[in-house]
């Protein structure tokens, strides 16, 4: 089994800067990859960023590409998304997730593993 918990959300002005962080502890030897997912009122969940365990290779949502950071500090088993010029479209709860399996993806049902999520309020 694996825990993750998301922190590091927060209210922040348009164009302004956040950095959440992902803390992973348990098995955390059998996560393929870790990812960072969002919701906001309304909407259905959206996939943001994710980065592989075995080679931080990378992928992006369109819509934050440019903008959004993922990183993972292996030592610490703790996934980052570091956010800047974010705008109101940004705001939505976000939520670390981790795979189970040996599955590189973007689709949140292959992930098994999911944080508390934590709130991103951006105001214009």
């Amino acid at each position: 089994q694996v825990s993750l918990v998301g922190s590091g959300g927060g209210l922040v002005q348009a164009g302004g800067s956040l950095r959440l962080s992902c803390a992973a502890s348990g098995r955390t030897m059998t996560v393929f990859a870790m990812g960072w997912f969002r919701q906001a009122p309304g909407k259905e969940r959206e996939f943001v960023a994710a980065i592989k365990r075995s080679d931080d290779s990378t992928r992006y949502a369109e819509s934050v590409k440019g903008r959004f950071t993922i990183s993972r500090d292996n030592g610490k088993d703790t996934a980052y998304l570091q956010m800047n010029l974010l705008k109101p479209d940004d705001t939505a709860v976000y939520y670390c997730a981790a795979t189970g399996v040996t599955v590189w993806t973007t689709l949140p049902e292959r992930y098994r593993y999911w944080g508390q999520g934590t709130q991103v309020t951006v105001s214009s």
